[in-house]
């Protein structure tokens, strides 16, 4: 269903992508391995570097858990609630955290738990004399339910609304209580879906970075991202650093490879279409339980995002906006973003093609299906060889060339576009193969190849998946901080940056207000890609 052609240019543009992916990570990679490998290897089971290990693993542990066991009840009772007040608002609310630059929320989560948050001043009138301290293991617990709990609520939350109806309707001719419908209606699809969802929320508290940089508490609350970064940053330990990252690509690697043994979700049961009505919603109980649960998750996200609004409006906008460093920040972002979400895009169309001239062969070879998983596995590599790593790498590789910070901003742009490569596909996958199913034929049979079929036959049809990408990739890249950490200075400031640095000046007025600023333009970003997804739903439909 594709001319030759296109085949032969499909396909050497995939693998050219994919070995320039392989070859940046693999630089990276070579450059840690060969510095200096007796005193990383001396550093490596140090008592420091095992603690490091533990705690680690302990805070994603514990993050992993109280997501799971706090998001379930909400997904049960927005599930069960169908018809609660503003429920469509409640689950977009959901959606935020995942849009949200990290320090921005991470400036909410203070401004309500911190040393003059709005919970001390409870407190304190209250006449509790100690107040409670978010920085350490506590704050970064808080951080990290913040940012995934929405995420396990919308996991658990979609699994239910697969359910027939006609389940509903017999648990209420069996007269079931809540205890029973959620024993043998409710958990059956729980119980599938936890393991996948634990084990993307443990690979996301295992390679934090942001949260555990702010609202660690020194070395006793440190993971291995954040210790790669001040080994190199302040410190200037190199071994350390390497030792360090090595050990995040062991623990990574092993974590992905336990992932991909984790039971997917089964396909839903068989149903007449009948509509969804939950018979037990209307029971008193039922009903203040739920919305007890309902509100409490909405003072538990919204009140931060309330709290970077109101400080962020507080400040003095116009003389942030206005300022010569803000401009400065602002065209840095903004290039970055578009040059590493453009650069996204174009590598996710390449092995995508690529891997589409692999499927167009009706009984392709060993080695095609060897080509097809390695192109497939090209947009995974970062998830093992995570952002802070690489800019290790990379820092010591250029350091002999001199000042770092002059390649600082097209690293940042590569390493951003890596990190976006795995949404973008998954964005991008779905669209290109119903596209290829429905014209592959007609086009083959047409003779249209080359730019006259991407401009006339492709990019009517799959501008909008090309836009959300897009969307969604440059929000992930404005709102970062792991990959400009290193390579931040005066000479080389992003927004991300500009608020981390008023922050540690103490300018909390200023920091809150670049950080409100931050949080409006990627969210309109998200959102974007997130209407975007929501039209091509509907007319799918």
């Amino acid at each position: 269903m594709i001319a030759r052609s296109d085949r032969r240019r499909f396909l050497i543009s995939g693998m050219a992508a994919f070995v320039a992916v392989l070859l940046f990570i693999g630089l990276a990679v070579a450059a840690l391995l060969s510095f200096d490998t007796q005193a990383a290897s001396n550093a490596l089971f140090d008592t420091y570097t095992l603690r490091i290990l533990r705690f680690t693993l302990w805070q994603a542990t514990l993050s992993t858990v109280l997501s799971v066991a706090l998001g379930l009840p909400v997904a049960l009772a927005l599930a069960r609630q169908r018809d609660f007040p503003g429920r469509i608002w409640i689950i977009r609310l959901m959606a935020v955290p995942m849009g949200l630059p990290v320090i921005v929320g991470a400036l909410g989560l203070i401004a309500i738990w911190g040393r003059q948050g709005l919970l001390n001043a409870a407190l304190l009138s209250a006449g509790v004399a100690r107040p409670f301290s978010i920085y350490g293991l506590s704050g970064i617990l808080i951080a990290h339910v913040f940012f995934n709990l929405p995420l396990a609520v919308r996991f658990f939350l979609a699994g239910l609304e697969r359910m027939p109806g006609e389940y509903w309707r017999m648990s209420a001719v069996l007269g079931m209580n809540s205890l029973s419908t959620f024993r043998f209606i409710e958990w059956p699809v729980v119980r599938r879906l936890v393991p996948g969802v634990a084990g993307l929320i443990f690979m996301l508290c295992a390679t934090s970075f942001t949260l555990v940089l702010l609202l660690g508490g020194g070395p006793a609350a440190t993971t291995i991202e954040v210790a790669i970064y001040q080994a190199l940053r302040f410190d200037f330990d190199p071994p350390r650093a390497i030792a360090l990252s090595l050990m995040q690509i062991a623990m990574t690697g092993l974590l992905l490879v336990l992932l991909s043994f984790l039971p997917g979700a089964e396909a839903e049961g068989q149903t007449q279409g009948q509509t969804v009505r939950r018979f037990d919603a209307a029971r008193p109980l039922a009903r203040l339980w739920d919305g007890l649960v309902i509100v409490l998750a909405m003072l538990l996200v919204g009140s931060p995002l309330v709290a970077v609004a109101a400080s962020g409006l507080t400040a003095d906008l116009w003389r942030l906006l206005s300022a010569e460093i803000f401009r400065r920040a602002a065209i840095t972002s903004l290039s970055i973003a578009l040059f590493s979400a453009s650069l996204s895009v174009l590598v996710s169309v390449a092995l995508l093609r690529a891997r589409q001239v692999v499927a167009d062969n009706n009984a392709p070879s060993w080695g095609a299906r060897l080509i097809a998983a390695t192109l497939g596995g090209g947009a995974s590599m970062v998830l093992l060889v995570p952002p802070v790593v690489l800019g290790s790498g990379w820092f010591l590789l250029l350091r002999p060339f001199g000042d770092v910070s002059v390649f600082a901003p097209f690293l940042v742009a590569l390493i951003n576009m890596l990190m976006a490569l795995p949404f973008a596909i998954r964005v991008l996958e779905p669209a290109f193969t119903t596209h290829r199913a429905r014209t592959g034929r007609l086009v083959a049979s047409l003779g249209v190849s080359g730019f006259s079929r991407f401009r006339l036959i492709d990019l009517p049809v799959l501008w909008r998946a090309f836009a959300m990408a897009f969307s969604f990739a440059m929000a992930l890249s404005l709102g970062d901080l792991g990959a400009v950490a290193l390579f931040g200075s005066e000479r080389f400031v992003t927004l991300p940056w500009l608020v981390y640095s008023n922050m540690g000046s103490y300018r909390t007025n200023d920091a809150a207000g670049y950080a409100f600023i931050l949080g409006v333009i990627c969210l309109v970003l998200a959102a974007g890609g997130v209407s975007r997804q929501s039209e091509r739903a509907k007319a799918a439909a």
